[in-house]
């Protein structure tokens, strides 16, 4: 696979933590996970277009697009100001003693 990073990031929310799909490969981890009894056509039609795309027949852009959708008909798209940022913060409490 060539270069399969999106240009920005998504995020899936779940129920224990947040998930953030960055890549393609990201996308298919995702899609494996996803609840058999879940996987209706949009899903099919969504794990196709990763195949086309891993081959270099589908644009990576419209793949993100499509992760996208999928994921805001599937009430699982967390929005970026839900996910805590914990960059730079720093803590000086030693965990070890």
């Amino acid at each position: 696979m060539a270069n399969t990073l999106f240009d920005k990031p998504l995020f899936v929310k779940t129920s224990r933590y947040v998930q953030e799909l960055a890549s393609l490969e990201d996308v298919f981890d995702f899609l494996d996970e996803w609840p058999i009894d879940k996987r209706g056509d949009t899903y099919e039609v969504l794990s196709k277009a990763c195949r086309m795309a891993a081959q270099g027949i589908f644009p990576l852009p419209a793949i993100r697009e499509n992760v996208r959708r999928f994921l805001l008909k599937e009430r699982v798209l967390a929005n970026i100001e839900e996910v805590p940022l914990f960059a730079g913060r720093t803590n000086d409490r030693n965990l070890g003693s």
